[in-house]
């Protein structure tokens, strides 16, 4: 959750309207108000004030990777040659238009991001890596580890 200094605090009934969300963000602010005990204009002016505030950031549908033909996923992680602000801007605004990276994380330890990637088999992403993802400056190494099965998946975060 951001968190600045014009933002309020939540309180157990605002954390009920996100938990719904999470669960479900197709809701109707008449079926988030049952589900929280209130009637629908308070539960419309919270979620406008938590949109406001940053705490809701979009509402989106998760489709289903497979069906869609991007089931081939895969979480690779980059080492730059050269880490600075430039080569490291470059490198996400590159990462950033292609379609294919979900995800991309700066993360510390031995690599310098992680990208999850989606497509639809090991040959489009032997394509990618070859023709988008590898001639970008500045890539010293990449390692590419493929998923075998999902586990688990969630979107929201626990909310206490």
């Amino acid at each position: 959750m951001k968190e600045n200094n014009s933002t309020s605090k939540l309180d157990q009934t605002d954390i009920a309207i996100l938990r719904a969300l999470q669960e479900n963000s197709n809701l109707t602010t008449k079926e988030i108000a049952d589900r929280v005990n209130l009637s629908t204009t308070p539960v419309f002016e919270r979620l406008k004030r938590m949109q406001v505030e940053g705490y809701i950031e979009k509402y989106v549908a998760v489709l289903n990777a497979e069906k869609l033909g991007c089931g081939f996923q895969v979480f690779c992680q980059i080492k730059l040659i050269q880490i600075n602000k430039e080569s490291a801007q470059t490198f996400v605004n590159a990462v950033c238009t292609f379609e294919q990276v979900t995800e991309c994380y700066n993360i510390s330890g031995s690599y310098d991001y992680l990208l999850k990637i989606c497509v639809p088999d090991m040959s489009t992403y032997r394509s990618f890596v070859m023709e988008q993802l590898g001639v970008i400056p500045n890539i010293a190494s990449l390692q590419s580890t493929f998923v075998m099965s999902e586990e688990k998946r969630t979107f929201g975060f626990p909310l206490i």
